[in-house]
Parts: C-alpha cells; sequence; structure tokens
C-alpha cells in the first residue's frame, strides 16, 4: 500500500494551480515564456507522480472499479467540453461538430484539460494488465518492457497518448517499483533551485521529451520540496488540502476560467496582470470546491466518483 505524503499533495497543489494559470488566456498570452516553462515540468510531473502512487497489487475488479471512477467523470465533463466547444468562441471551437466528430474526441483526441484523465487511464490499464500476477511470473524488467511496448504501440500506431506522457508515467512506475521512497528519489535541495533557473534560460531545455525537460522537472520537484519545508503549518495544511482535492479542480476550473474572462479589463488598472490572476485562481478554488460540496450535500458524488464525498475534511 502506498502511504499518502503531505509532499506529494503540496506539488500536486502548485502543479494544478500552475495549470489554471495558465489556462487564463490573458496570462499565457501575457507571460509566454513563463507558459513554456511551466509546460515543461507540470504535466510530466503529474504523470510521474500518477505512476508512483498507482496501486496494481489489487484485484482484478478492484482495479477496474478504479478506473472506472476515473471514466465516468472523463465521459461526462469531456462529452460537456466538447458541446461547450462546438458553440462558444473557445481557442479549440468546433464548427459544424457531428457525431462521428463527437465521437472521435470523446474516445480518442479528447480536447480540454481531460486529456490528462484520457491519458492517465490508458497508462493505468495497461500498467496493471503488464504487472498482473508480476511476482508469480516474469521480472520486474519484462514487465516494464511490456508495459512500455504496448503504450509505445498505442502512441505511435493510433496516436492518442504522446510519448512524453508515458516516458513520465514510466518512471514514477520504476520509483515505487524500485521500492524506492519518493522522497528519497526526489531531494529537497535549495541549489536545485539555482539549477532550475540556470536550466530554464535556454530555449532548448524547455521541451519535456528532452533530457533538458526531464532535468528541469526533476529540478522543479526538488526546489519545491525544498520551500514546502520552510512553510509554516497553517500554510502547508492550506496546501495540503487543496493538492487532495486536484481531480474536482482538473474537472470544473474550466468552467471558472471562462466565467473570469471579463475580469480582465476591470482589473486592467494593474498592469501586470497578477491581480487578476489571484482574483481568478480565489474564483476557481472556491468555485470547484463549492461544486464539489454541492455535489456531496445532493449525493450526486455516488454517482459521479464511486465515493458519498468527494470533498475530504481538513486534518
Amino acid at each position: 500500500m502506498v502511504k499518502r505524503v503531505d509532499e506529494i499533495d503540496f506539488l500536486k497543489c502548485i502543479f494544478i494551480l500552475l495549470m489554471i494559470s495558465f489556462h487564463l488566456v490573458y496570462i499565457g498570452d501575457t507571460y509566454p515564456y513563463a507558459k513554456q516553462v511551466v509546460y515543461t515540468f507540470h504535466i510530466p510531473a503529474f504523470f510521474m507522480i500518477s505512476g508512483y502512487v498507482m496501486k496494481v497489487d489489487k484485484p482484478v475488479i478492484g482495479f477496474m472499479k478504479n478506473v472506472l471512477w476515473l471514466l465516468v467523470p472523463y465521459l461526462i465533463m469531456e462529452s460537456s467540453y466538447i458541446l461547450m466547444a462546438s458553440f462558444l468562441p473557445i481557442r479549440e471551437h468546433i464548427p459544424n461538430l457531428s457525431f462521428e466528430v463527437f465521437l472521435e474526441k470523446l474516445l480518442f483526441k479528447p480536447i480540454g484539460p481531460y486529456w490528462y484523465l484520457h491519458s492517465l487511464i490508458i497508462c493505468s490499464i495497461v500498467y496493471f494488465m503488464s504487472f498482473i500476477r508480476y511476482k508469480d511470473s516474469g521480472t520486474l524488467v519484462s514487465r516494464l518492457v511490456i508495459a512500455s511496448v504496448t503504450l509505445g504501440f498505442i502512441s505511435l500506431y493510433w496516436g492518442i497518448i504522446s510519448l512524453s506522457s508515458i516516458l513520465y508515467f514510466l518512471l514514477g512506475v520504476c520509483i515505487r517499483q524500485s521500492s524506492t521512497e519518493f522522497l528519497s528519489f526526489f531531494k529537497s535541495s535549495w541549489l536545485a533551485i539555482a539549477g532550475f533557473a540556470v536550466m530554464i534560460m535556454f530555449p532548448e531545455n524547455l521541451d519535456r521529451f528532452t533530457l533538458g525537460g526531464l532535468l528541469i522537472t526533476y529540478l522543479a520537484v526538488s526546489s519545491l520540496l525544498a520551500l514546502y519545508s520552510i512553510l509554516p503549518r497553517f500554510l502547508a495544511v492550506f496546501f495540503n488540502y487543496i493538492g487532495r482535492h486536484t481531480l474536482v479542480l482538473l474537472l470544473f476550473s474550466p468552467i471558472f476560467t471562462a466565467l473570469v474572462k471579463p475580469l480582465v479589463g476591470f482589473l486592467s488598472f494593474e498592469q501586470t496582470g497578477m491581480l487578476f490572476l489571484l482574483v481568478a485562481l480565489i474564483i476557481n478554488v472556491a468555485g470547484c470546491f463549492g461544486i464539489g460540496l454541492l455535489m456531496d450535500y445532493l449525493g450526486i458524488s455516488s454517482f459521479v466518483f464511486g465515493k458519498k464525498k468527494i470533498m475530504q475534511s481538513v486534518k
């Protein structure tokens, strides 16, 4: 069983807030280089963490239930996003939406942030099938080869998952299967901050599927762990709580990302955009958590997430 690690929740919090930040068109357009830097490490780190915490030492039924409760919210939210993209003037606008296009987007080429869930579901199933009864047959290396080849084939033949997503997910799997603790592999280091700053100065490193991108991801995680070590307790609890609810934020943040767009003009007197970013993040987090709490109150969470309450109590 994978023990819950507070530092991982903190990392997830930072990465999901960065995702929301740069899904705000105004912020992404105002700070394109910062967006490129963030996109180099935040999704790769998410996949690495997902590979690390994924549990495959369980019966088939138990595992498939976990997959089901990723699939259900994915189908609901991706379907809604596709329909929304057919009549709203967003960057992923779909003109003349047909049933064939709808199925293509839903099953093979998802749009919006939900592509992450789509890729995670694929990686999880292949990982489980490759490692089923692992201790009784085959070596760790052979299981990893099977998972890598299968996912690589899916990526290259069907193009429904990126090679970079596969790489980082399997790196997380390797860390977990080697019985290495997450905080032993990723070292909290103040020097990592300096290394990170140097690496991002060179645009050629800003590609997640390169050695430079891999190093930036490692340094970003190590740097954040160093920052976490000096956080006051109340801030650590606050960030960890957000980090335990990244699924809720991933699912519902597009609603509030769209709703806060008019605030750009209203807050234009602050020219850096940081005030807009702060307000937008507060609205996003509060709004997403509000939806989660409402779903718990109405009893909807059982049908969407497979649990009575999706919002956990503060610890």
